[in-house]
């Protein structure tokens, strides 16, 4: 598929991933729609796209995936869709499982409704490493169990059978791309590099909760917005479901040493431990091999060189500052 000329909406078009999506398919010659409700959650996402309101090929549409009326309207004339809108947020879906339902669950089953009611060749849906839960081997391929252990994990778990469901039957190509760990410029505050980042950049005891073991496969957000748009092109990745990582993981405890040595904080800050939170999982790490075989797909930013790109932008874009997430 040529994206080159193509009208592309991308939900949740303001936030972390899908704003770098807007900034690379702007750059390759696609007229962009930005769908984003800028939801509460955090504030501050409109810098994220600010710099794109004069192109005359970029619209942003400030509304909600949960109004099936407004987002048919959008998906007019619109040849892809990618669908990053999504209520994130392990410990927030805990206390707010109804909302991980009805934004994760209902707005995804909203946008395939809206773009089997439109002309849509292709929809690519973002969803998450979390649904695999516990490990019963590693490094994940496709064809592990899935064992969700919150109410975020089991919402995307549901998104993506819909996202199976409205290809097989209703003939809306759709591919499914669980995101390992994402990270980089741009990151959500309450997400777990950024938050280290933050704690020590400002002298105090970044968090680890549990024995700081767990593992991660940690990835850079370019690497993510390659497999993205790569699913979007290849015809192939319809009805599939494809792990986009790194194929490599960390240990916690590991990776914040790695960002006190990297923040030149060595013997000023030390971590603290916490009590492991419930719908926390031990270990991630992806086989990436379908998706080298289905996309190309070739992970290309080490950990060191993701983490240094991550702190340059923290200390130069935010000057210390942070977005408020809501409790």
């Amino acid at each position: 598929m040529m994206i080159k000329g193509s009208n592309i909406l991308v939900t949740g078009g303001a936030g972390f991933v899908g704003s770098h999506l807007v900034d690379r398919l702007l750059h390759m010659g696609s007229r962009v729609v930005a769908y984003d409700n800028f939801s509460p959650f955090y504030t501050g996402k409109e810098s994220n796209i600010a710099h794109h309101m004069d192109d005359k090929n970029f619209t942003l549409l400030r509304e909600d995936i949960l109004d099936l009326d407004k987002l048919t309207s959008a998906m007019k004339d619109i040849d892809f869709v990618i669908h990053e809108a999504a209520q994130p947020g392990v410990r927030y879906c805990i206390d707010h499982p109804e909302v991980a339902h009805r934004v994760n669950v209902t707005g995804t089953l909203n946008v395939l409704m809206a773009a089997k009611s439109s002309s849509v060749k292709h929809v690519v849906c973002a969803s998450s490493s979390s649904v695999y839960g516990k490990p019963e081997y590693l490094p994940f391929d496709e064809k592990h169990p899935t064992n969700p252990n919150s109410p975020y994990a089991a919402s995307k778990l549901a998104a993506e059978k819909y996202c199976l469901v409205y290809n097989e039957i209703y003939g809306v190509k759709t591919s499914v791309l669980r995101y390992f760990s994402v990270y980089g410029p741009r990151q959500r505050p309450d997400q777990v590099i950024r938050g280290f980042v933050h704690k020590i950049y400002h002298n105090q005891p970044p968090i680890i909760f549990g024995d700081g073991s767990q593992t991660r496969d940690f990835t850079f957000i370019s690497d993510i917005v390659n497999g993205t748009i790569s699913a979007v092109e290849h015809d192939e990745a319809a009805g599939k479901i494809l792990n986009v990582g790194s194929g490599n993981r960390i240990a916690i405890k590991d990776l914040v040493e790695l960002l006190i040595k990297f923040m030149n904080k060595e013997g000023i800050i030390e971590p603290v431990y916490g009590e492991r939170y419930a719908g926390d999982f031990p270990h991630t790490w992806a086989d990436v091999s379908t998706a080298k075989k289905v996309l190309g797909y070739r992970p290309k930013v080490t950990l060191d060189d993701g983490i240094k790109e991550l702190i340059r932008w923290y200390k130069t874009e935010t000057h210390g500052t942070e977005r408020r997430l809501i409790e």
